[in-house]
């Protein structure tokens, strides 16, 4: 989502469970789950992914800083990853047409859901809405024609 080539995982040194000592990989089971979580979204979704480019611009994040990211293919399909949850905009004024606007939960994977908006036409910046409840964790928000 945010532009790279893949995971490394470091554990650091200053945790009793280190890089230098681990032993014990259940420590970081949290992670071995956003990973599958990921995977399995990708795969379900179909998503595109070697067809897909950065376009933070599209979300107003030029700077490409942490407070959102967008992976898009042009006119077809958007992801727009919140890392604190809320609302966003998203430019589509080189779009056409409608698209549906639905939610996916990085942290327990399952179907898309609902939220505030179902669809959105493109022509303009619109607002996607908020994922659903009014929760400050990661969403992601999957916009398709």
């Amino acid at each position: 989502m945010a532009g790279g080539g893949g995971v490394e995982y470091y554990f650091g040194y200053q945790l009793p469970e280190n890089d230098l000592l681990l032993e014990d990989f259940r420590s970081r089971d949290k992670s071995w789950d956003y990973g599958r979580i990921a995977l399995e979204f990708f795969r379900s979704q179909r998503i595109p992914f070697w067809e897909m480019k950065n376009a933070d611009d599209l979300v107003g994040n030029s700077k490409h800083d942490n407070t959102r990211y967008c992976f898009a293919k042009s006119g077809e399909l958007y992801l727009v990853y919140l890392p604190s949850g809320g609302a966003s905009d998203l430019d589509l004024s080189r779009v056409t047409g409608q698209l549906r606007v639905s939610w996916f939960d990085p942290r327990n994977g399952g179907a898309l859901q609902k939220g505030a908006v179902a669809s959105v036409r493109g022509g303009g910046v619109v607002s996607i809405g908020s994922p659903p409840g009014a929760s400050t964790d990661d969403w992601l928000a999957v916009i398709r024609k």
